[in-house]
């Protein structure tokens, strides 16, 4: 009786023992997923400006607006680190150009070819197209995780110009569609050609495009709309930088915004008896709802002009509309 109660002890001491062991083994193990789903929190969080730009690599050009927005240039990012945050999301980015009329067999072909080796590398991306003429669409071919999208432009006869028709169409497809298709979406005219990577530095929530011809010049020389009753009237004295319509981006929500009030200041002109163009509108838009990030010149830069030292790598090259 006595060994068999010495046996029960020695049992019960046994599992007692192997209970603590599984113990502390599930703690353990708790603890480390708990150290692995902070470690995934923490990589999955937005990266600090101060993370990724550093604005003393270029003490030759202005790298941040008055209310602190990056300017990007070369040498200024670490895409990186921009790269592992983005990646985790799966983001998709969408480019929206309108490709009309001659304008078509002129520039699309080099525009989707260059922008297919270069825009937004490992990302998911699509090619939103607005055309009037299928016909004069050249053979699109993309490498992976890309597509496109070929968008009817619909014109009315009270409407001549350009850019109103197509900021109306593109607002009725970002309404219909694209906003749930796309985290990011950019808009940029045809007659560009991408030089090298257009990347994950250039997103953001509101993005403007610092004008090439104009980035040089005495502000007080910018060629803002200076009539007084237009809705696109920016005072002398007034402005920050002069942007260029040809590209800007941001979520789809804000590229909303921005149609809407272009819309709207080119309706108040109209009732008034004005027209001005699309890019006083633009940098109207602009100086009221300051942009989150700014691309440098080197992001649409003319290759007419003679390249000064700041231009450290044309990443996009704008190039004259043969009229």
């Amino acid at each position: 009786m006595q060994r068999m109660n010495s046996k029960w002890k020695m049992l019960l001491l046994i599992s007692f023992a192997l209970s603590l062991t599984l113990i502390k083994h599930h703690f353990r193990i708790k603890k480390h997923l708990q150290k692995m789903n902070f470690c995934w929190d923490h990589e999955a969080e937005e990266p600090q400006l101060s993370d990724w730009f550093n604005p003393k690599k270029r003490p030759d050009v202005i790298t941040t607006t008055d209310w602190l927005a990056p300017v990007i240039w070369e040498g200024t990012y670490n895409r990186q680190v921009l790269e592992k945050y983005y990646k985790r999301l799966n983001i998709t980015v969408g480019l929206a150009v309108c490709a009309t009329g001659k304008f078509t067999a002129q520039y699309l072909e080099k525009f989707i070819q260059s922008a297919n080796k270069h825009f937004m590398i490992g990302y998911n991306v699509i090619f939103y197209i607005l055309t009037d003429d299928v016909a004069r669409l050249p053979r699109i071919e993309l490498g992976p995780l890309r597509t496109f999208k070929l968008l009817a432009v619909f014109k009315e006869k009270e409407w001549k110009d350009f850019n109103f028709i197509h900021m109306k169409n593109l607002y009725m497809y970002v309404i219909e569609h694209i906003q749930h298709e796309v985290d990011f979406l950019f808009s940029m005219t045809v007659n560009h050609i991408f030089k090298n990577d257009f990347g994950v530095e250039t997103l953001g929530t509101s993005v403007a495009q610092i004008h090439a011809w104009w980035y040089f010049k005495n502000a007080h020389d910018f060629p803002y709309e200076r009539r007084p009753a237009s809705a696109a009237f920016i005072p002398f004295g007034e402005g920050d930088f002069y942007y260029h319509a040809a590209i800007f981006g941001g979520t789809p929500e804000k590229i909303l915004t921005f149609i809407e009030g272009y819309r709207k200041g080119v309706s108040d002109d109209s009732k008034n008896g004005l027209s001005s163009i699309y890019e006083h509108h633009l940098n109207k838009y602009f100086l009221i709802n300051k942009p989150t990030k700014l691309l440098s010149p080197e992001y649409n830069w003319d290759p007419n002009f003679r390249t000064p030292p700041q231009i450290k790598l044309v990443k996009v090259a704008w190039l004259q509309k043969k009229i």
